[in-house]
Parts: structure tokens; sequence; C-alpha cells
């Protein structure tokens, strides 16, 4: 059998010839059975009978203009008025030069000149408009996004682009929408309710883009762009979104967040105007207080500074700008205090920006998939040096290392970790691995499946920033955990306000269930080290015994110490 037959290009299409004069009607038919399936209509009325029947079925409409019962002119109109009929191509049959304009306006794509004497230009014609017009449906069944039928990013850029061009005087704003936590809201609320966030946030963008204002685009699951005549203010759009969106449930409170370019710079390409605006969304991804952000200077020089540091880390690794630092942990379970442990801290000695606090490079590189590297460079500094000082001095210590959420979905980490203190000869036990409690939220049966096993290979794995709000209490007898690191602002409010003590009291008894040991980091102050040794606390971390060490200076504490407490 020949396949070629049932391709989309040799099915024969369907045309309809609507013409009042027999022998009209035969001479176009004729001329177009050889290459499509006819259906006839002698006035209006008949024709409309067919669209209604066969209406998805035909490619094109061959239209008399004076005929009875109902002429070409009022088939024209209803077939404009009707969304199944209106984008049907129709072929208007006249020798009538007047009547071209009353019927472009009302919707007909071509004119087929009487009497019918050249069939070769009449076959062209109807072929090119029905091709012309299926590569139109094409389009639009692509340009719009389908559930809130604003366009598809990739037009929208396209047509954004459009309006830049036409007149590059005028001012123009870029807007960025993201909703928050739209993950979690599809998850507590269900996808239907999603998607009528969504949908509902479509339908406000229609009605504030009015004709000539500007277009908008869902640009992904959650983030929608507009481009748009320039604005001073852009409350009144915050404002009409927050009172659309409030409708929809009494429970949920759906928070979402404008960044706005104003007065973009037009040498720049529609997409890095995005990009720029998208800077300032996300610059305030954590602040409820300012619903709406702006790109200006300030924040363009932290982009720029941002951008220095992720194209220089490949080159601060190989450098080794990136230096380990260790913070002495002490046991205070005993008289006095002994130092137990270590946790192994990051610092960048930029050579442009001089030391770099991690609290600026560390969230930058979560936020954009490259702390792996990071965290890798640790793992490495950290195992070489624990076995340099085993081999030096026969000095043995544990020290924890950060493991991001990131690396622990890395199918090959048990295997690293395991290489990784078999090249240094390091017991796996002294290498604790610390997950922040955060990294519960996601994924959770994966995480812990990579802990357990982890574990199994011999390490320690420490659940940092307890408290913090993520876990649940059911969740705590399973997961895999050797030590818990309690979160630092209940010990920075633990001389002002007594939840925090209680909280504390609180962790331990937990700790105390589970048979884990606490560590309290973040300790500054005698009082603080008082109450916090009064609830019963194991370890402690914090500037009150020591601040973060570079390896030199560490390994001296290690030798000057009396003894070394082994967790």
């Amino acid at each position: 059998m020949d396949n070629r037959m049932y391709r989309p290009e040799n099915i024969r299409k369907e045309i309809l010839i609507v013409e009042d004069i027999e022998l009209n009607r035969e001479i176009l038919g004729e001329i177009m059975a050889p290459d499509y399936n006819i259906h006839y209509a002698a006035n209006g009325q008949e024709a409309l009978e067919i669209l209604r029947e066969r209406g998805r079925h035909l490619s094109c409409v061959l239209l008399d203009l004076i005929m009875p019962v109902m002429d070409g002119y009022q088939l024209l109109e209803i077939m404009h008025g009707d969304d199944k009929l209106k984008d049907l191509p129709v072929i208007v049959l006249t020798s009538e030069k007047s009547a071209e304009v009353e019927t472009l306006r009302l919707g007909a794509v071509d004119f087929i000149p009487k009497p019918y004497d050249s069939p070769e230009v009449i076959r062209t014609r109807v072929w090119k408009n029905i091709e012309l017009s299926e590569k139109r449906m094409i389009v639009q069944s692509t340009e719009r996004d389908p559930l809130t039928g604003l366009y598809a990013k990739d037009y929208f850029f396209e047509y954004a682009e459009q309006v830049r061009q036409y007149d590059l005087s005028r001012s123009i704003d870029a807007v960025v929408i993201d909703i928050d936590h739209f993950r979690l809201l599809n998850e507590l609320q269900s996808r239907e309710f999603g998607d009528t966030v969504l949908k509902t946030i479509g339908e406000s963008l229609k009605v504030s883009l009015q004709p000539g204002i500007g277009i908008a685009c869902r640009a992904s699951g959650d983030t929608f762009f507009v481009y748009r005549r320039h604005s001073d203010n852009y409350e009144e759009l915050h404002r009409k979104l927050e009172e659309d969106l409030s409708r929809l449930s009494e429970v949920a409170r759906i928070r979402f967040r404008v960044g706005v370019y104003q007065n973009v710079d037009q040498s720049l390409s529609v997409p890095h105007q995005f990009d720029m605006a998208k800077y300032a969304c996300d610059s305030r991804s954590n602040d409820f207080n300012r619903n709406i952000s702006y790109y200006d200077t300030e924040l363009h020089e932290k982009e720029l500074f941002e951008e220095k540091l992720i194209h220089g880390i490949d080159e601060a690794i190989q450098d080794k700008q990136l230096i380990v630092y260790f913070q002495p942990k002490f046991d205070i379970t005993g008289e006095e205090p002994v130092l137990s442990s270590a946790e192994a801290l990051i610092r960048w000695n930029h050579p442009q920006f001089g030391m770099v606090s991690p609290g600026i490079f560390i969230p930058l590189f979560e936020r954009n998939g490259m702390i792996h590297r990071v965290d890798s460079y640790v793992w490495e500094e950290t195992a070489r040096l624990v076995g340099q000082w085993k081999e030096k001095w026969g000095i043995t210590i544990q020290v924890s290392v950060n493991v991001s959420r990131i690396d622990v979905y890395d199918e090959n980490l048990r295997k690293r970790m395991s290489d990784l203190v078999e090249r240094y000869g390091i017991d796996p036990k002294d290498f604790l691995l610390e997950i922040t409690e955060s990294a519960y939220s996601e994924d959770v049966d994966q995480l812990m499946a990579a802990l357990q096993g982890l574990r199994e290979d011999g390490f320690r794995i420490e659940l940092d920033d307890f408290g913090s709000g993520y876990s649940c209490l059911s969740m705590l007898s399973t997961m895999p955990i050797d030590v818990i690191k309690m979160d630092m602002s209940f010990i920075r409010n633990v001389e002002k306000d007594e939840r925090s003590i209680r909280m504390i009291e609180l962790i331990m008894e937990i700790a105390r269930f589970l048979s884990v040991p606490v560590v309290a980091e973040g300790v500054e102050n005698e009082e603080q080290y008082r109450m916090i040794r009064e609830t019963g606390c194991d370890r402690i971390q914090g500037h009150y015994f020591s601040r973060p060490l570079p390896a030199e200076e560490f390994e001296q504490l290690l030798l000057t110490e009396k003894q070394i407490v082994r967790p």
C-alpha cells in the first residue's frame, strides 16, 4: 500500500461554490473538480445551511454577490459575526470593482472576476488563499497561550520588537509579574485553582492593556511579561490584580511581585530589557512589604557586581581565592568547655573587591545553580586539611561541611564522598554533612534515600537551621540525622524573648527523645552562653569562644588544646 496517499498534502480539500446561475456553477465546478471535493449552493441561504453542517471541513468558499433569497453581502456579514466561520477564506465572484471595498470590510480575502475565462488563474488564486489561510491558522493556534489567551513568549518577543522598532523615540516599560510559591499553591489548593489564578491574571491584563497601550504574554508557568507605554506609577496595576485575585478565595492569600524596567534602553534587545525587569522582580523575592520593584542605578550596579562574581568563580577556584576557614565547636557537657569539632566555612578574597561576604555570594550561587562548585571546592580542601593534620600530627577531628539541596540530588554524591575520604585517609564519621532544614521541603523521599545511603557508608548527617519551620514533627522520627543544629534566631533572642528560651527547651526535649546531640551556633556573649548551657545543650559555636579561623590558626589551636573530645 502506498503510504503517501495518507499524507496531509494528498488529502482532497473541500470547497463550496455559491453561484445562482447554473452554467457558472458548472464552469467553476469543472475548473476545480480535479483538485477538490465540491459542494454547491444556488443562494446564500443554501450556502449557510452547508456551512453550518460542513464548515469545519471546508477550506474555501467561492461566493457570488448578486443572488436571490440571500445575497453574498448578507452571507458575508453572517460569517463575519460567527466565530466558527469568520476565519474561513471567502473569494468573491464579481465583475463589479465597486464591490471590492465593502466585501473586504466584511472579510473577503480575494476576488475572481467574471467571466471565468482563465482556469489556471482561478485554480492558483484558490490554492494560494487556502495555503495562506492554513498558515494563518497554524500561527493563530501557536501564538497564544491556550490557558490565558495571552501571547506565547516567542511571539510576544517578536511583536514587542516590532513595537520597539515602530517608534524608537517612544518611552516604553518592560514589566514582569511573578506569583510567589505557585507550586505550593497548586499543591495546597489544587491544580485547577492554580489554573484559575493564571486565567484571572490573563483576563486582568487584557482589560488593563487596551489597544495601543501594550501587549502581554505568559512567559512561563507562573510569570507574565508586559510591554507597554510608559507609566510613572504601577500601583494601580498591582491593586487591580490583587483585587481580582482576592475574589478567588477567602482562604488562600495569593502573593505576587512586580518588577519594572521603566523607559527601557532602546539599544538593548527586548529579551535583555526583560532580563532587567526580572532582576528587579527577583531582587525582592523575600520582601513581602514591597510589592513593586524598579530597575535602577543601584540594582544595575548590584547586577554588574554579581555578574563579575559569577564569571569569576572558575578563576577563584583555580587561583585559590576561595579560602576555607574553620569555626571551632565546643563540648559544654562537662565542667569546662572542650574543643570537639569544627565547621568548615568559605571566604572569598577577590582580587578586585577584597573579602566578599559569603552572605553575598552563597545565596547568589544557590539561585543560579552554581553552588555545587563552591561546595565541591570546600569538601576537597577540608578533606585535604583534615587528612594532613591526621598524618602530620596524629590529630583527628570531626569537621562539618555544607551539602546544598542541589548536591543531594546528584546521583554520584555517594561515590564522590566515599572517594574523597578514601583519597585523604580520613574516616567518614569525621566528615559531618550539614543539610539545611529547608532542603526537606522538596522531594522528601529522594532526599531521605540519598542521606540514608550516605549514613550506610559511615557519614554522619547534621540537620542545620532546625526550627526554621520547613520540617514537621511527624517527619523527625524518620529523618536520617545524627546531630541537630538549632536555628540561630533562637540564640539571638534568648536574652530578651522568653519564647525563644522555651523553643530551645522544646528542641532539647525533641533531641533527647531522638537521642541526638544539639549544637547552638551564634553564641556571642557570656549571658547567651550561660542561658544555653542551662537548657542542657551539648555543643556551641560562636564568637564568644572563637571567630572562624584560617587553616593555619586552627591548626595551632589543635596543637595547643590539652584535649579534644570526640563527638
